[in-house]
């Protein structure tokens, strides 16, 4: 048993006491020290911080999703390093078919679009403005490619045979060949089975498994092909060639701030003139980008008259 005598019961007491003598004299003094700082207080706002603005680009299916996105982000990591405008971001979108691209800019879901001709110029009824294109027409053709031990020999033996193309409103790859068909040989294009399989790429496919007689498409996508499958040059050629078109343009949706539309055109209009900006055209496979509007594809307006007269109807 362990006895606590009173006297260290009394030393505990008057210690703590002066513990606590010496905490409230601490506290007395700060209070009299002469800091009338406040204390913190959080502020409050009815008008809550800007958000960022999102600035769609759609690229029409130029490549299969993947292989565009590939392409294309370089640019627009480009572009948004250099916008130089508050609070702005742009962001790439790509879609899987002409049809999705074709519906997504007949809703003005993109702010900055990249078309072919053909929907460059019905952009502009949707409120839509030109202020680029590629500077890329000699490649703006179509062509029509048949297996080399084809007994196809001109435009007439096409008759009741199968083209496959990769959209109706593929300009270059599939209405420019339509056309060129129409006035070398074939009364109607009824006259050939015309299958639409969504891409170039698989309307290089079908011809190359002779599941038809020929395909249609443009330069760019097929020496993509030739690429990626290069013992396909031993069984495919090119048997026909379209002139050329003016190339794809840029549109601006008409609500898009000037600043913002301004900024985008000038950095597109001089990616030639850095050494970054000539790897991106590189990438795109072309020289630049250059100053367009409506005017410039008056060609385009003319091939579509035409080819509504002479083929077919076209959708707005």
């Amino acid at each position: 048993m362990v006895v606590v005598s009173r006297p260290a019961q009394i030393r505990f007491t008057f210690a703590g006491r002066v513990a606590f003598a010496v905490l409230f004299c601490a506290l007395l003094a700060a209070g009299c020290s002469g800091d009338n700082r406040p204390a913190y207080a959080p502020t409050y706002s009815s008008t809550p911080p800007p958000m960022p603005t999102r600035y769609v680009f759609g690229v029409h299916p130029l490549h299969n999703p993947q292989k565009l996105f590939e392409t294309y982000e370089p640019l627009l990591r480009y572009l948004n390093t250099l916008l130089d405008i508050p609070n702005a971001r742009i962001a790439l979108e790509t879609s899987n078919t002409y049809q999705d691209f074709d519906v997504k800019l007949a809703r003005r879901a993109l702010h900055f679009a990249l078309p072919n001709p053909y929907r460059t110029l019905t952009g502009q009824d949707r409120g839509y403005r030109i202020f680029a294109k590629m500077d890329n027409d000699e490649d703006f053709r179509g062509i029509i490619i048949l297996r080399k031990d084809s007994d196809i020999r001109c435009v007439a033996d096409l008759r009741g045979k199968a083209m496959s193309c990769p959209a109706p409103t593929a300009l270059a790859a599939t209405m420019m060949p339509q056309l060129y068909l129409r006035e070398h040989g074939l009364t109607s294009l009824d006259e050939v089975e015309t299958l639409y399989v969504g891409t170039h790429h698989s309307a290089i496919m079908n011809v190359l498994l002779g599941r038809t007689a020929a395909a249609s498409t443009w330069p760019p996508a097929w020496r993509e092909f030739l690429a990626e499958r290069p013992q396909a040059q031993q069984e495919l050629e090119v048997r026909w060639r379209t002139d050329p078109l003016p190339s794809n343009g840029l549109l601006a949706r008409d609500d898009v701030p000037a600043a913002v539309a301004d900024r985008v055109r000038d950095l597109l209009l001089g990616l030639q003139e850095s050494p970054e900006g000539r790897d991106i055209l590189r990438r795109l496979g072309i020289p630049r980008f250059v100053a367009a509007d409506s005017a410039t594809y008056a060609p385009v307006a003319a091939f579509l008259r035409e080819f509504k007269a002479k083929v077919r109807p076209l959708p707005d």
